[in-house]
This record gives structure tokens, C-alpha cells and sequence, in this order.
């Protein structure tokens, strides 16, 4: 018997919960085959088999939190056939004897079954959704289970076995006028909630606030926008701007690219700028290594990259780890201004917000409409002054009203 063990992962991960076996006991594996799905902190991350045989002795089932090197279920190695051979025991007369006895219980089909696996999408909609799938009908003749019989699976509930129905009769609804829906909380979004009740908790959060005029931006992007696409392959979107921007004021107020360790600062040389990106299963913050050294197309590509790798449910824990500082965009569903919160460790974090034409006093005797956004820095005043802080988003706004300043670098 070989031994299947929950691997090292990363550093910062110890534990996961297991959200799905992609193998059934008694089923055939080879070396390489996915065994089942972890959800950790930050990922989900799907768990090889080292070995090939049959699996056996699941230790540990969906749902559970194991720890990195636990053994959760075991291989008998060799080959199916070996593996198999001890469960058939009865004569070949009695086995003929007792299908016939038990054909008429024997209506459903292979699809009603589920002895075929649930796709990647399928599986990942039925955890959003609280869906059993042994109890979901399968429109595949091979059984496999479909996103969309689950959806379709989510719209009506599936009668649920006899001992469950009368264990929840017992229970008296909270209140028949007031009705709920209780959803277990995932293992990502409980870290989230932990993770940022503890910042709260343990930094000196303060926000200070700033406006920024996009007229030059927006016209550079319609001036420059098709050759831009046609030299690149990729739109010029606003992120590049504020990326780069964010860079130089780092470079300008480095205790902004830093972090507390026990009693000292550690100020960072580097800029691994995290992009925020929402997704189905929360915040994930993928970042963006070496921003410094990135051209605009460059960084427009590789945010693009990493949020739909994002969205896909696909990023690795590389993604994930070692950001210096954030921006959080919260403009893309019409935040007009927000405070946001540190991405522990890191001390600083910058929120965009939605752009509004507004009237602007351009001198005192001229208002004009003007595209304006309100941009947001929150930091760890342990470290960092308010009179850094100020300077921080006052370079980002010089840098946007003037982009010929990224050319200049001044």
C-alpha cells in the first residue's frame, strides 16, 4: 500500500479542506492522475497520485481539513485486475441467480449512477451552490455530470433520503414569515474575513484622499489607441497608467513599499505591484512581479493575463505571493469613493473609483466639465506620516494631469 499525502504547498499554507475527490474508491489511478481537489487560503489546488494502482481506504472526505503531510487515503499498487479479483468470490450460478433477483431494483441507468466523474466546472458550481451530486439527473449517457445539470439540479431541490427528511422535520423553522437561506462560509472566503478583521485589528489604518483630472489621459488613450493595439496586441487601458504611476511615488516614499517584521522595517528595492480582481469565490490580489521594468504594454498584458487566470479559478500560489503594494479598482462597478483596507503584510494600498464628469474651477474665471476620479490611499501610520502619505497621491495626480512626465521621468 502506498500512502497518499497532502504535499507541501507553499510556505504560508499548512492546511486545506478538501473540497472534492475526483476518485472513487476501487477506482483504477495512474501516476499523475488528478486524486482529488484542495481548497486552501488562496487557491484551490488539485492533488496527483505518485503512484498507480487502485485507490482504497479514503481516510478522509470532502469537506474535511487536513493538514500538509497527512495521509488522507491509501494505493494498492499493481495492477486492476489483481486489486479486483478478491471482491468477486460468489460462483458464477449465484451471481447469475442473484442478478435476476435483483434486476428489478436495478432501474437506474449508468448516468443516474455517477460512477463517471463531474467536470472541473461542474464540481466548482455544485460547492458555490451547496449541490449534492450524487443527486443530480445527468442528461450524459456516459453519467459524466455537466455545469448545467447542476444549474438545472440548483433550481429545484432533489428529494432528500428519508432519515435526512425526518431529521429536519424535527427542526422547527426559525420563523415561517421570516424565511432565511444559511450557507456555509468556504474555507477562502472565512481566511478573507479572518485576514481582514486581524489588519483592522493589529495596523494604524488611516485613508487619505485626492482627486485626479483624466482629461490628458483620456486623450492620450484616443490619440494612441489603435496604433497602440496594432503594435501590441492589447488595448491601452488606465491600469498601466496608475501602475506606473504607483511605481514612481514608491521610488519617491519608499516606507510605503515596506512592512513590519517583529521590530524592524523591512523597505523593499523591488515593485511587485498586486492588481486586485474579483471573482466568484472573492477577492484574490495576482500580482504583477517587477512593474519597474515593465513598459505599458507589457503590464496591460500581463494584468490581463493574471485576471483571467483569476476568473478561471487557475492562478497558482506564485500568483498570489509576495507583493510590495496593491491597487483596488472598485471604479469598475461604480464606486464613487471607498476606504480600502491593507493587504497585510504590505502598508499601503491604492483605490480607484468610478471617473464622473464633473464642473471644474480650472482658474477663476473658467469651470469646465471635466472627467474627474477620486483616488484613495490607505496605509499603516505606524510607519508611514500623513505627510508622506499626501505626497504619495500628490505624485500619482502630477504624474496622470502630465503623463509626458513617465516619458520625462520627473
Amino acid at each position: 500500500m502506498a500512502d497518499v499525502i497532502i504535499p507541501e504547498l507553499a510556505e504560508s499554507i499548512t492546511e486545506g479542506t478538501i473540497a472534492q475527490w475526483l476518485k472513487n474508491p476501487g477506482e483504477r489511478v495512474e501516476k499523475g492522475d488528478y486524486l482529488l481537489e484542495l481548497e486552501t487560503d488562496k487557491v484551490n489546488v488539485e492533488i496527483i497520485a505518485e503512484h498507480s494502482g487502485v485507490l482504497q481506504n479514503t481516510i478522509k472526505a470532502s469537506g474535511d481539513t487536513v493538514q500538509v503531510g497527512e495521509v488522507v487515503a491509501q494505493i494498492e499498487e499493481g495492477s486492476a485486475e489483481s486489486a479486483e479479483a478478491p471482491k468477486v468470490e460468489a460462483p458464477k450460478e449465484e451471481a447469475k441467480t442473484e442478478a435476476k433477483t435483483e434486476a428489478p431494483k436495478q432501474t437506474q441507468t449508468p448516468a443516474a449512477t455517477h460512477d463517471y466523474p463531474a467536470s472541473p466546472a461542474a464540481r466548482k458550481l455544485a460547492r458555490e451552490r451547496g449541490v449534492d451530486l450524487s443527486q443530480v439527473p445527468v442528461a450524459d449517457p456516459l453519467g459524466r455530470v455537466s455545469k448545467q445539470d447542476v444549474a438545472n439540479a440548483g433550481k429545484a431541490p432533489s428529494p432528500a433520503p428519508a432519515s435526512s427528511r425526518s431529521s429536519e422535520e424535527k427542526k422547527p423553522a426559525e420563523n415561517p414569515a421570516k424565511p432565511v437561506e444559511r450557507q456555509k462560509m468556504t474555507r477562502r472566503r472565512a481566511t478573507i474575513a479572518k485576514n481582514l478583521v486581524e489588519v483592522q485589528q493589529t495596523a494604524a489604518i488611516l485613508t487619505t484622499f485626492n482627486e485626479v483630472d483624466l482629461t490628458a489621459v483620456m486623450e492620450l488613450r484616443k490619440k494612441r489607441k489603435d496604433d497602440f493595439l496594432a503594435e501590441h496586441d492589447v488595448k491601452l487601458g488606465f491600469m498601466s497608467f496608475f501602475t506606473k504611476a504607483v511605481v514612481s511615488a514608491l521610488k519617491k516614499y519608499p516606507l510605503l513599499n515596506a512592512e513590519i517584521q517583529g521590530n524592524e522595517l523591512v523597505i523593499k528595492k523591488f515593485y511587485d505591484i498586486g492588481v486586485a480582481v474579483s471573482t466568484n469565490d472573492g477577492l484574490v490580489v495576482p500580482v504583477v512581479r517587477d512593474a519597474d521594468r515593465l513598459g505599458f504594454a507589457d503590464i496591460e498584458k500581463e494584468i490581463g493575463r493574471l485576471a483571467l487566470k483569476a476568473r478561471d479559478s487557475k492562478l497558482a500560489l506564485s500568483d498570489l505571493q509576495g507583493g510590495s503594494f496593491t491597487i483596488t479598482n472598485g471604479g469598475t462597478f461604480g464606486s464613487l469613493l471607498s476606504t480600502p483596507i491593507l493587504n497585510a503584510p504590505q502598508v499601503g494600498i491604492l483605490g480607484m473609483h468610478t471617473i464622473q464628469y464633473r464642473p471644474v474651477a480650472v482658474d477663476r474665471e473658467t469651470v469646465e466639465i471635466r472627467p474627474m476620479m477620486y483616488i484613495a490611499l490607505s496605509y499603516d501610520h505606524r510607519i508611514v506620516d500623513g505627510k508622506e502619505a499626501v505626497g504619495f497621491l500628490v505624485r500619482i495626480k502630477e504624474l496622470l494631469e502630465d503623463p509626458e512626465k513617465f516619458l520625462l521621468e520627473v
